[in-house]
């Protein structure tokens, strides 16, 4: 019973360094020396409650405020969908060409692919990218340079909300950090070994809350500071009118690919009849034979 009272004394005095410790960080006013242990934890519920207050305020200000005050900025994650025709004989130098300007821009090549028109399809290829937006026109006008832009979709997603989440916990984690580093440092307070394990984990699950807003907001960033582009080309097909004459073109067109058809029918008929062929033959002749040797003995006896 007298350990578990102690231990439960020790905690408790770690918990009520760490909240006067972060109040004294936070206010303005000083306070006298006798209300300063009894402020302490209101100070505290009072921080975790501004909190989400702090994070309604942020969101408001996105809006337009009354009198012409500019506005905050926003975070938006737009995505762009292109889809352009080009010759097929020119379709690896379009591609090529709007690689390399990629490469000269602010732009970040996410993959590539070309695949070259072969007798059995078409050619084919696919751009995919992070370009910052002031460099958005000019990769487009490099684009409609060498190849006919047939499509181009955009959509953009509001990620103002997401980011300010994230910072509002960055910091509140990092001013966290920052107090349980402070207790580690005072050498003038005297903690046993109990409470210093306690603090440093505390401060090592702080730390990897932090690297992982950390990661988060690196990924906000990518999607919200540079657009992204796929872009997809395509060979140009030829349209051909329709005319008197095209069931006859379209039979002279066919014709060949008509005959091959029936020219491999014909050889798969042969391939498939010849052993039966080859074997009906010796029986016919068997039967044959048999046949004159009965209408020769049928004649003897007559």
């Amino acid at each position: 019973m007298t350990f578990m009272t102690s231990s439960f004394s020790r905690t408790a005095a770690v918990l009520l360094m760490v909240l006067t410790l972060g109040c004294s960080r936070n206010e303005t006013s000083q306070p006298s020396p006798v209300a300063a242990p009894a402020a302490a934890p209101a100070a505290v519920a009072k921080k975790g409650a501004d909190a989400p207050r702090e994070r309604r305020v942020n969101l408001d200000a996105t809006a337009a405020p009354p009198g012409g005050e500019p506005q905050a900025p926003r975070f938006l994650a737009v995505r762009h969908e292109l889809s352009a025709e080009v010759a097929s004989d020119q379709l690896p130098a379009a591609w090529t060409a709007v690689r390399d300007l990629c490469g000269a821009l602010r732009c970040e090549m996410l993959s590539s692919a070309l695949q070259r028109e072969t007798p059995q399809q078409p050619g084919h290829a696919s751009l995919e990218m992070r370009v910052l937006p002031a460099d958005v026109d000019a990769l487009l006008g490099g684009l409609a340079g060498v190849a006919q832009v047939v499509s181009h979709n955009t959509t953009s997603e509001d990620k103002t909300a997401e980011v300010i989440d994230v910072e509002a916990h960055i910091r509140n984690r990092t001013e966290f950090r920052d107090s349980l580093r402070a207790m580690l440092a005072d050498t003038k307070t005297k903690r046993d070994l109990g409470d210093i394990l306690s603090i440093q984990s505390t401060l090592a699950d702080t730390q990897a809350q932090l690297d992982s807003s950390a990661t988060q907001r690196k990924v906000l960033e990518q999607q919200t500071g540079k657009q992204h582009l796929t872009i997809q080309f395509t060979p140009k097909r030829a349209l051909v009118g329709g005319t008197s004459y095209s069931p006859i073109r379209s039979a002279l067109r066919n014709a060949g690919a008509a005959l091959a058809e029936s020219v491999g029918a014909l050889i798969t008929f042969v391939a498939v009849a010849l052993p039966w062929l080859l074997l009906a033959f010796p029986l016919v002749w068997v039967v044959r034979v048999l046949w004159r040797r009965r209408r020769a003995r049928a004649g003897g006896l007559a």
